[in-house]
């Protein structure tokens, strides 16, 4: 903890696309348990998998396997589907975050509309309450998808961070400046409501610093860059480089605080 009373935000590393490589060619390598328990000795807080309705690259068995041999939290992705809904109960992971997910998209594009899927969204997450698991909606940096994360008694806003990351990559520093502002507001925001704060989707060494640096960022979650990086440089090298520019976009702070 610093002097300003702020605590390091931790760590999440999403281990989707070493099963989406495992799956271009079948078989069972690379193996995500492996990944994930590599990731977690490096220093990761906690895994991120991301079960999608057409299992493009985490499966079933992966979510089982995660669940019986890692230690660390797991945070399960999910749409608000039946299916999902069913498989969370079941195995109870740590955490649920619930994503908007289309069946042609390479990514997920956007944040969840939890403002106007209320009355779909209400009942997954009383059921997911009701069994313990933290509920977290990754939302874009907006007021009002907040103000309905925090009516539906979700624990955790996961913020989008995809659109700064891609304003950086375009060299667009108005829309750059633009889009940091709207992160720190929802993040300001989120706080005021008693939900815990993350942010995620698209965050590099390039990129990270800057919403590492926003106090009320709890967690960051990260995968496609530290899996791609570690084909470079290996998955620890790749983590522990991570952790340390959040440390020293976090100490920087403090510093510019105490001048």
């Amino acid at each position: 903890m610093s002097l300003s009373g702020r605590t390091l935000p931790r760590l999440g590393v999403n281990i989707d696309h070493v099963a989406t490589i495992r799956n271009a060619r079948g078989g069972a390598h690379p193996d995500p348990l492996r990944a994930a328990l590599l990731a977690v000795q490096a220093g990761a807080d906690g895994i991120t998998a991301h079960l999608r309705e057409d299992r493009r690259h985490i499966g079933d068995a992966d979510i089982e396997r995660l669940l019986t041999y890692l230690e660390a939290p797991l945070n399960l992705e999910m749409a608000a589907t039946e299916e999902m809904l069913e498989i969370a109960l079941r195995h109870g992971p740590h955490a649920c975050c619930i994503v908007p997910e289309k069946r042609r998209e390479l990514t997920t594009e956007g944040g969840l509309d939890a403002a106007g899927g209320h009355n779909h969204l209400a009942p997954f997450v009383r059921r997911l309450n009701d069994r313990g698991v933290r509920v977290s909606f990754f939302i874009d940096p907006d007021e009002v998808q907040v103000d309905a994360a925090a009516g539906l008694q979700a624990a955790v806003v996961e913020l989008h961070t995809g659109a700064y990351c891609q304003k950086v990559q375009d060299g667009d520093e108005l829309a750059v400046s633009n889009e940091i502002r709207r992160l720190k507001e929802a993040a300001a925001a989120a706080q005021a409501r008693g939900l815990e704060v993350h942010a995620g989707h698209g965050l590099s060494f390039d990129t990270v610093g800057v919403i590492a640096e926003i106090p009320q960022v709890r967690e960051l979650n990260i995968g496609h860059f530290l899996v791609g990086e570690a084909i470079f440089s290996g998955l620890d090298s790749a983590i522990k480089r991570m952790q340390a520019l959040m440390a020293r976009a976090w100490a920087d702070v403090d510093r510019k605080k105490m001048a």
